[in-house]
């Protein structure tokens, strides 16, 4: 195989919805006979070893390599080492600076290996790996971790100028040169790093390390985003460009044990079969799937709000309220309220952390209300569930105009900015009780509306399965891509070869008045023109 013997290195940022895509390549890359190494920080290596060990055991050639974290050089506290982690908002930029600061280590990993990695993946979000890349001769490729159409909006909304022209973040306008309609506003189609001022430079930076690439690697698959993964790349001057997901939906990486599949990063903070027992009492496609991820954070009355839509909905469901495990307001209230005792059996709340996956691949499961970050939508995706959108910053909102507006899987939630965008007045409440138990029937409803959205979720998980199948369209791209680096390594070697010969022979002492001094000059010309 071409990828026999072939060493990728992996640098994911040190944000969980960016860690798990890249393990989940890491392993895919090794399923190919590949070596893949993932680097991180102590923390985050911590987080996700259950599903490199889980791999090792079987037997593929993937590991983790720790390297420190600056961000007690910049003051930040000792062990904070996630996005998820920082909470007081002056910490903010002292993170990310110190996530720019990670190429002194990376650079010591790199030097104390035995020889240099064929490649390295970078996440976009780590554009201060390209100099390391550059020191050492490595190829770089960039993995994206939200949607090619977030990408190309995006990128069509810079080349235009309409971040600059339109003043008012809420002002609504359609992104221009893209093949759908979509409409949005500054808001909603915001880039990782244009929430405030101060963080351009590293927008600049991004977008420089991604221009001398030399590839992308996308987390989709050519069913559902192939128009856009071409509009991107051609927009990029036609660079290469491999959609190799959903990356969750590949089978057969020895991910499949329970310590992997439950937490697929933290471990999950309630036993799995507790939860499959729940969930195997329940009807066929009866049960919504409530959870906003790592990042999102309600405020405490849109909480309560959706607590009550989700009393009056009269569904079952599971909802993971990580702000039980760690905020005391929502704590409070749970104690006061009384709402778990008046839904009962009927619901099944999990203070942190569910398993996701497991959840989601259980048959009683029928609806997902999520924060439509790409990792879950891709789940959501994987197995058939139809969404509930309740997007909170970022790409979420793109996400869900590919969910509700493309692919018609999903029904809005009623969410219409970031909660920064409200007026202080709204408190964070953008969707009040009424409307989480009128979208709630929706998505559930048993009508021949529901019947044809259920269908086409069932369709196009079946369309994810096969694309990472042999045969379908992401593993011929991951093959592909794996080819593009198994030569450039042959190519590099075959230099490398021609380099050490052409030293020796200009090294050795002429024959003088021979034709073998001749041959010997002819011979070490060539080479130095080959190299």
């Amino acid at each position: 195989m071409a990828a026999a013997g072939v060493h990728f290195l992996l640098v994911p940022l040190v944000a969980q919805g960016h860690i798990i895509p890249m393990v989940d390549l890491a392993r895919l890359l090794a399923a190919r006979g590949a070596r893949a190494t993932v680097v991180t920080t102590p923390v985050n290596a911590a987080r996700n070893r259950a599903a490199v060990d889980a791999a090792a055991r079987a037997g593929l050639a993937v590991e983790l390599a720790e390297i420190p974290f600056p961000g007690p050089e910049l003051g930040l506290p000792e062990g904070m080492e996630n996005v998820d982690m920082v909470v007081e908002r002056e910490h903010y930029m002292l993170f990310f600076q110190s996530i720019w600061k990670m190429d002194a280590p990376l650079e010591a990993y790199v030097r104390s290996l035995p020889r240099r990695p064929d490649c390295l993946i970078a996440d976009s979000c780590n554009p201060w790996v390209s100099a390391v890349c550059a020191r050492h001769g490595i190829p770089r490729l960039v993995l994206h971790c939200p949607s090619a159409y977030y990408l190309l909006a995006t990128h069509c909304l810079t080349k235009h100028g309409v971040y600059d022209r339109v003043a008012d973040e809420l002002e609504e306008f359609e992104v221009p040169g893209f093949p759908v309609r979509a409409v949005g506003s500054k808001a909603t189609f915001r880039g990782f790093f244009q929430w405030s001022g101060d963080m351009e430079r590293f927008q600049r930076d991004v977008a420089d390390a991604e221009a001398t690439a030399d590839g992308l690697v996308l987390n989709t698959f050519r069913d559902v985003e192939g128009v856009f993964v071409d509009a991107y790349a051609a927009a990029l001057g036609g660079m290469k460009a491999w959609a190799v997901g959903p990356t969750c939906a590949a089978a057969g990486l020895g991910g499949d044990d329970a310590d992997a599949k439950a937490g697929r990063g933290k471990r999950a903070d309630v036993d799995a079969g507790r939860v499959v027992s729940w969930l195997d009492a329940r009807a066929p496609a009866s049960v919504l799937y409530v959870s906003f991820g790592s990042l999102a954070h309600l405020p405490v009355k849109q909480l309560v709000e959706l607590a009550r839509g989700l009393e009056a909905s009269g569904r079952a469901f599971v909802w993971a309220i990580k702000e039980a495990k760690s905020n005391p307001d929502v704590q409070a209230w749970l104690l006061s309220d009384g709402f778990e005792e008046r839904v009962g059996e009927r619901g099944l709340l999990v203070r942190g952390w569910a398993p996701q996956v497991t959840i989601l691949s259980h048959p009683a499961v029928g609806g997902f209300l999520t924060h439509c970050g790409w990792n879950a939508t891709l789940e959501a995706i994987a197995h058939g569930v139809p969404v509930l959108t309740w997007p909170n910053f970022a790409d979420q909102f793109a996400s869900e105009k590919l969910l509700v507006d493309v692919l018609g899987v999903g029904v809005r939630s009623g969410v219409k900015v970031p909660t920064m965008n409200l007026p202080e007045e709204a408190e964070g409440v953008q969707v009040v009780s009424a409307d989480v138990e009128k979208a709630v029937a929706e998505l559930m409803d048993e009508g021949p509306e529901g019947d044809a959205r259920r269908a086409r979720a069932k369709e196009i998980a079946a369309k994810a399965k096969a694309a990472m199948e042999e045969g379908g369209s992401s593993y011929a791209d991951l093959t592909d891509m794996i080819g593009h680096v198994a030569e450039l390594a042959r190519m590099r070697k075959k230099r490398h070869e021609g380099d050490t010969s052409a030293r020796a022979l200009a090294s050795a002492p002429p024959e003088l008045g021979s034709s073998k001094s001749s041959d010997t000059m002819e011979a070490s010309a060539a080479l130095s023109v080959q190299s």
